[in-house]
Order: C-alpha cells, then sequence, then structure tokens
C-alpha cells in the first residue's frame, strides 16, 4: 500500500502534463487532434463489428457445415426450407439450389424432373460464383476504414507537428527574448503531441487490419470450396450425362 500514494501523485503529474499541453497546442494542432480522436473511436468501433461479424459468421459456418454434410442428398436442407440468416455458406447454398430447383421444375410448377443439362449446369455455377463474390465483398467491407487510418493517421499527425514546430520557430524569431529552452518546449512539445495521436491510431489499426484481412482470407477460401463441393454434388446428382 505504501506504492499507492506515488502512483496516484504519477497519475496526477501525468494528467496535468496532458492538459498543459492541450492549452499550449496552437488551433490547428487541436483541431487535428480531435479529427484523430473521432477517428480512433470510427476505427474501434469498426475493429469491433468486424471481429463480431466474422466470429458470428465462423459459428454459423460450422453448424451448416456440419448439417450439411450429413445430408443425404444435395437438396434435403433446400426442401426443408432451413434457414440461417448471416450465414455465408447458406447464402451459397440457397443461391444454388433456388437454381436448381428452378430448372428441375416442368411447366406445371412442380418438380417432374430428374437431371438438367450442362448449359443449366454452367448457369447455375455462374449464379453459385456471384454470391462467392457478394459474400467475401460483405465480409470486406469497412477494412478501407482501417486501411485509410494506417496510411493517413500518422501524417495527420506529422503534419500538425511540423506545423506546430515552424510556428515555434516563427514566434522564436520575432521574439526578443530570443530562441531558450523555456520559450522553444511548450510549442514542441505541444507540437510532438499531434504525432503521438497519429501513432495512437495508426497502430491498433494496423494489428486490427492485418488480423481482419487474415481471416477474411480464411473464409474465402472456404467459400470457394464449399461452392466447388457443392457444384460437384450437384453435377453428380443432376448433371445429364452427354
Amino acid at each position: 500500500m505504501s506504492g499507492l500514494p506515488f502512483a496516484l501523485i504519477a497519475a496526477a503529474t501525468k494528467q496535468v502534463e496532458l492538459l498543459y499541453v492541450w492549452d499550449q497546442a496552437r488551433p490547428e494542432a487541436k483541431v487535428i487532434i480531435v479529427l484523430l480522436f473521432f477517428s480512433s473511436i470510427a476505427v474501434w468501433w469498426m475493429m469491433i463489428f468486424k471481429v463480431i461479424q466474422m466470429r458470428r459468421a465462423r459459428k454459423l459456418n460450422a453448424l451448416f457445415g456440419e448439417e450439411f454434410t450429413s445430408q443425404k442428398v444435395v437438396l434435403e436442407m433446400f426442401d426443408r426450407k432451413l434457414e440461417v440468416n448471416g450465414c455465408p455458406l447458406y447464402a451459397v447454398y440457397q443461391a444454388g439450389c433456388l437454381q436448381l430447383d428452378a430448372r428441375l421444375r416442368g411447366p406445371t410448377g412442380e418438380r417432374a424432373k430428374q437431371q438438367i443439362s450442362l448449359k443449366n449446369m454452367e448457369h447455375i455455377k455462374r449464379a453459385i460464383e456471384n454470391v462467392v463474390a457478394k459474400e467475401s465483398l460483405k465480409l470486406e467491407s469497412g477494412l478501407i476504414l482501417l486501411s485509410n487510418a494506417v496510411s493517413g493517421a500518422p501524417f495527420m499527425g506529422l503534419l500538425g507537428t511540423v506545423w506546430g514546430v515552424m510556428s515555434t520557430f516563427a514566434g522564436i524569431a520575432q521574439s526578443p527574448q530570443g530562441a531558450t529552452l523555456a520559450v522553444m518546449a511548450p510549442g514542441v512539445s505541444a507540437a510532438l503531441v499531434t504525432t503521438v495521436a497519429g501513432l495512437l491510431v495508426a497502430i491498433p489499426s494496423m494489428f486490427g487490419y492485418n488480423w481482419l484481412v487474415n481471416n477474411l482470407r480464411v473464409f474465402t477460401v472456404e467459400l470457394d470450396n464449399f461452392a466447388q463441393e457443392l457444384v460437384s454434388k450437384m453435377e453428380t446428382e443432376f448433371l445429364a450425362e452427354e
């Protein structure tokens, strides 16, 4: 417990330092810091949202994959009208089955055909590929924000630092006191804080972006593999031999 007062004093001193630096910052530096603060909020919100989205998609894909593997015929789940909203694999399966079912039904609307032609199978393949691309883009949406934060936030911070240092030296040149440490230190420290703010936005964005991109690659491979497996089963069961 003896170290607690020292910790409180250190925390209070750090807070006083930040307030002092903020007070010394020029208006343009404050504008940049405020912009970076809101950028940080947007970045963290997007990272949390994407993590929740991908974890949910992974869980639903696992459950749907088990159900798909256990079915005896490819249209079994489709005929049971099974719905798994938010599952990328289900979206691919549903699109393929809708196209296949439409080509198996006759003029009366009943499923009269037992086989389809190679041309019809090619149409089904293209429909499945379109859904795979759409699901990949849906999972990828929002990553541009993190990419912009990684590349842009440090430059915004550097802009504030260079601007602040330039203004500080311009003020010193016009000051009758000359270039003393007491005159230079407040302006330089206030200028450097924008670089710190930029890095505080960019560094978490970089780790989050890399993690999300790696998971996105895994999802894309899973979607492609599932699409190929689905097409293979459809061809085995319904493609007419020519």
